[in-house]
This record gives C-alpha cells, sequence and structure tokens, in this order.
C-alpha cells in the first residue's frame, strides 16, 4: 500500500468515525509494519494542513486522546440550524455546577459534591450519568465504599479537551472565601466559583468543534 493510498484511508476512517480515533487504532486497519504510529500522526498532520491550505470547511481536531474530523467553528450556526436541538447538550446551573466539580475534583464521592454545593445532588448526578458526561470510577475505601464519580470521554469531546490537564488554570479564576478554603486556593475576588467559571466559559465557547455524538457506549 502506497503512503497516497494510507492517507486517503485514513481521512475516510477521521470522516466516518463517531468517536476519536488514536494512533494505534489507525495503524491497526492499515495493517501494515511500515504505517507505524509515528507514521499515522505525521499523515494525519499532513491530511490536516492540506484542509487549511485548501480553505476547507472541515478540520481534524486531537480530542479525547485520538482524532476525528470536525467543522471549522464559522461553519457552527449554519450546523445547528439544519439539526437544531440535536446537537445542544442544555446543561442547568445546579448541572453545570456539578460537572465542574466532578471535573476539577475527580475522583469525588456524591456526599463530597452535597458538600461543596450545600445540596442534594442525586438528581442532578443521575442526569449527567444519562448524558454520559460523567461516569462511576470506582469505590472509596473508607467506612460504606461509596462511589467515586469522574468524567468520561465524552466530557472530552463535549468541551474539545484532548485531555484534563487542558481545563482551565483554577489560579486564573474569581473565586469565592467559601470555595477557596473548600478547594485549597488562595482567596480571590469573590465571582463564580473557579472550576464553575471555567467549565461554564466552556460551554459557551464558539470556537468548540462540532463533532459527531458518540454513538459507541463503552468508550465512556
Amino acid at each position: 500500500m502506497e503512503k497516497e493510498q494510507a492517507k486517503k484511508i485514513i481521512e475516510s476512517l477521521l470522516y466516518m468515525t463517531d468517536h476519536a480515533l488514536n494512533v494505534g487504532e489507525i495503524a491497526q486497519v492499515l495493517e501494515q509494519k511500515s504505517f507505524t504510529e509515528d507514521a499515522v500522526r505525521e499523515m494525519i498532520n499532513e491530511i490536516s494542513q492540506s484542509y487549511d491550505a485548501g480553505g476547507s470547511p472541515l478540520r481534524i481536531v486531537e480530542v479525547a486522546g485520538g482524532f476525528q474530523t470536525a467543522t471549522r467553528p464559522d461553519m457552527a450556526a449554519f450546523i445547528r440550524r439544519l439539526y437544531k436541538e440535536r446537537l445542544t447538550v442544555r446543561l442547568s446551573a445546579s448541572s453545570l455546577e456539578t460537572l465542574s466539580i466532578i471535573a476539577y475534583k475527580q475522583p469525588i464521592t456524591r456526599g463530597d459534591i452535597e458538600q461543596i454545593r450545600g445540596v442534594e445532588a442525586s438528581g442532578v448526578m443521575e442526569t449527567l450519568v444519562e448524558r454520559r458526561l460523567i461516569k462511576v470510577v470506582g469505590r472509596k475505601e473508607t467506612i460504606g465504599r461509596p462511589l467515586l464519580y469522574g468524567t468520561t470521554v465524552e466530557f472530552l469531546r463535549h468541551f474539545g479537551l484532548r485531555h484534563l490537564s487542558e481545563l482551565p488554570d483554577l489560579s486564573a479564576m474569581t473565586i469565592s472565601p467559601a470555595t477557596a478554603s473548600e478547594i485549597g486556593q488562595p482567596e480571590l475576588p469573590i465571582g463564580l466559583e473557579p472550576e464553575t467559571q471555567a467549565v461554564a466559559t466552556a460551554v459557551m465557547e464558539n470556537e468548540s468543534p462540532i463533532l459527531p455524538p458518540d454513538t459507541n457506549p463503552d468508550l465512556n
């Protein structure tokens, strides 16, 4: 198989997949030893550069530990007109706050979340689990062994993150004294809790790529 043929296959895979593909998965599909993971990554970069050079409305994004074809930001408004609500995950203020706490303090129990928020969180967490933004990641080794929750691959895809280390730095966010004490951050001017503000900004960010919905539950 020639390199150009391999690039066509990779381009097709990235276009058709409903979840981010890592370079190992792509290399396995190509089934040739000469196409190592480094070679696959190089070809993905070449495809991406050709999209950029040609002014394509599509681009290759690195997200959730892999690669996937996505639309460019300036196409988002038109795509949303076509699909309307199907592309929008609407989160209530309580859902956003709970998701933010989980994102920054995971793994974390429901009890710990409720202690931080000061209100019961079971209903909100059920919604986040149903939307595959959070999942059970284990149990805390304490009395009763309560469930621990963390974010999912779908969370990364939804916010256009390659990995959790790309979450905004809390030290740059405004923070209330109460939350500062709770999460171990220095006190800053009163405002949104930093983790909530960070994820809220991501929710309203218009630069996020539009990706096909992830229909593979095994990845979350």
